[in-house]
């Protein structure tokens, strides 16, 4: 499907309510078929969290996760523990080039029966789930906190819990500090201290519900909608002040781009505020990347020059984000350069116009480019991409007053 966002007048008023967030929901959609005993409200309505409860639920073999990276390493772990059954864990063509071996290689010094269907390192996984009686694994912490997470619920459900030693600088640490507070609500014990993790085993949980945080990534587009109007009063809910997700630092950021945030209730109130812009600002998103495209489609729509760093995960994304952001961009337009893990932009307003976006099966790239409408009229192909973490994302545009046309 491919769309047309025609170019809007730059105010916006309204309210918007999200989707709970993927990164809470799959985490606990893995504790809950670890423990069981609770329920889950808010749960996110994004495609990858519902391949992620369809295969939880699966009893067939082969277990095709496409696009979902969450999934993917989640159910590694969590088919690896599950002891008698034999699965193959399989994904996209996309998810068949992003590495796994890091996370494979952990798996079988605990004990994991693991082996590669076709290339070393990658899906699909032949995975014979039995009884890991090991607790003690090294693991490099500079890839993907996802590995990390996945251990840590895993590691959970063995008699002797886990202790997860991690080598080199550690990536995402909120995404780490996610997953301990989930299973602290759960009443498992755990420590993170310098570069060990140990999680103990959990006991019986008494916990009747868990309720979802909505996703603060999802905000992200409703944040760069405000920078770039001349007047915004947005409400987004649900969400609160002390929020376990790591992008929740836009708030802060964005002070910075003319957005003032206000918590009301479960509520966020977004205000562009007027203040002098900018000529350059720099951000270090190592702990937030998901929020790189976002930002960076803002500043050049605000005319601002940027340098965002710690982006050495988003080349294994469900695209090489850095390459598309500096190929979308360009387009539009804009002069930016990216090495392995930053991305440098000049600031410029030689804004083009009626550009198609290419999205490379990657949601962030449909919605982190949308709000650029309030400059010039964008298209977008496969624009239902976004439906891996936001589905209403296109209609709640619709809300707003924007125009979109199928074409």
């Amino acid at each position: 499907m491919k769309l047309k966002l025609h170019q809007k007048e730059p105010h916006l008023d309204g309210d918007i309510a999200i989707t709970g967030s993927k990164s809470e929901s799959n985490r606990l959609l893995l504790l809950q078929a670890l423990f069981g005993n609770f329920k889950i409200k808010n749960l996110s309505n994004s495609h990858d969290s519902q391949v992620m409860q369809k295969a939880l639920a699966s009893k067939e073999k082969t277990v095709d996760i496409h696009h979902a990276g969450t999934a993917m390493r989640f159910l590694t772990a969590y088919f690896a523990a599950f002891e008698g059954r034999e699965t193959i864990l399989t994904g996209s063509s996309r998810m068949q080039e992003r590495p796994i071996g890091l996370l494979v290689d952990a798996l079988r010094e605990l004990g994991a029966d693991i082996t590669y269907q076709n290339n070393e390192g990658y899906a699909p996984l032949l995975i014979k789930g039995k009884k890991l009686t090991k607790s003690t694994v090294s693991l490099a912490a500079n890839v993907s906190s996802q590995y990390i997470s996945a251990l840590m619920m895993v590691g959970a459900s063995l008699p002797d819990g886990i202790e997860i030693n991690l080598i080199g600088q550690i990536t995402s640490v909120p995404y780490i500090e996610m997953t301990r507070a989930l299973l602290t609500q759960l009443g498992v014990e755990s420590s993170f201290e310098g570069q060990q993790i140990k999680i103990k085993p959990a006991g019986k949980i008494n916990v009747s519900e868990m309720v979802v945080e909505s996703d603060w990534s999802s905000a992200s587009y409703y944040y760069s909608l405000a920078a770039l109007c001349d007047t915004a009063k947005l409400k987004i809910s649900s969400y609160k002040k002390d929020s376990l997700q790591g992008d929740s630092v836009l708030a802060e950021l964005y002070q910075k781009l003319g957005v003032k945030t206000t918590f009301e209730k479960h509520a966020v109130l977004l205000e562009k505020v007027d203040q002098p812009k900018p000529k350059r600002v720099e951000f270090d998103l190592a702990n937030s990347p998901d929020i790189a495209q976002t930002i960076a489609v803002t500043c050049y729509g605000l005319g601002i020059a940027c340098d965002l760093y710690g982006l050495h995960t988003l080349k294994i994304k469900e695209t090489d984000r850095l390459e598309a952001l500096k190929a979308e961009l360009t387009k539009l337009g804009a002069h930016i350069s990216v090495t392995d893990k930053s991305l440098h932009l000049e600031g410029s307003t030689n804004f083009q116009s009626d550009v198609t976006i290419k999205t490379y099966q990657d949601h962030r790239m449909a919605m982190a480019f949308a709000p650029f409408a309030l400059r010039a009229s964008i298209l977008f192909e496969d624009a239902e991409v976004v439906n891996k973490s936001y589905p209403d994302f296109w209609e709640d545009l619709h809300t707003l007053g924007f125009k979109i046309n199928e074409v």
